[in-house]
């Protein structure tokens, strides 16, 4: 629910990046710090998007180096089986349109089925790309698969999704996570890439102090 008043935090992520993975909990920490005094809005990043070709071994390599540094900073778990996968297609487009779905039909449980998504592809290796692990996902939050799917293979959703890759590229959101706040200058930035919750709530003090 929207609160009247509030400044709005913008956090722009993708359900299968995986420091994304690791800052979800600080933003949900945030909220809830914050609860009454500001609005938090999930905007999805192009990240692979439509990709169609499999990742290379040199990927791969680059991709688990990036796992094992979430890892390490925030001891969260990874299913590594991932990476022996033949033919590995890396794209998100399905699992960002899930999830701005989820937005439209119940915002309010927007951040808890990314946190759900996240978990499901990092910890239990499951497929986002494929459309059943998808409503079954949504499903645990009682999301009916009819709704779900009718939204979900609709052309508006895809357009919509679209104008959301790009209004997140031109306010400058080029790594994922990035978090900015909304001022009468436009979107400021907080932070690029993954912060502790101390350093976020910190710099969004300094803006707000400044407003």
């Amino acid at each position: 629910m929207r609160i009247p008043g509030a400044p709005t935090l913008i956090y722009v992520t993708n359900p299968m990046c995986a420091w994304c993975y690791g800052f979800t909990a600080v933003v949900r920490r945030l909220k809830a710090l914050w609860q009454g005094r500001l609005n938090v809005q999930v905007l999805l990043g192009d990240l692979n998007a439509h990709a169609t070709e499999p990742l290379q071994q040199q990927e791969k390599e680059r991709l688990a180096v990036s796992w094992h540094r979430v890892q390490e900073r925030t001891y969260l778990p990874f299913d590594y089986r991932f990476f022996k996968q033949q033919d590995l297609v890396y794209d998100t487009e399905p699992a960002c349109r899930a999830l701005l779905c989820v937005r439209l039909l119940r915002p309010v449980l927007t951040l808890e089925v990314l946190r759900a998504m996240h978990s499901a592809f990092y910890v239990d290796g499951l497929d986002l790309k494929r459309t059943e692990v998808l409503v079954r996902i949504v499903g645990l939050f009682g999301i009916p698969e009819n709704l779900f799917l009718t939204l979900f293979e609709s052309d508006e959703i895809l357009e919509q999704l679209e104008e959301e890759f790009g209004y997140v590229d031109d306010i400058g959101a080029t790594s994922f996570p990035s978090v900015f706040l909304v001022t009468e200058y436009g979107a400021e930035e907080l932070s690029k890439g993954f912060c502790e919750l101390h350093e976020l709530e910190q710099r969004l003090l300094q803006v707000m102090s400044v407003r």
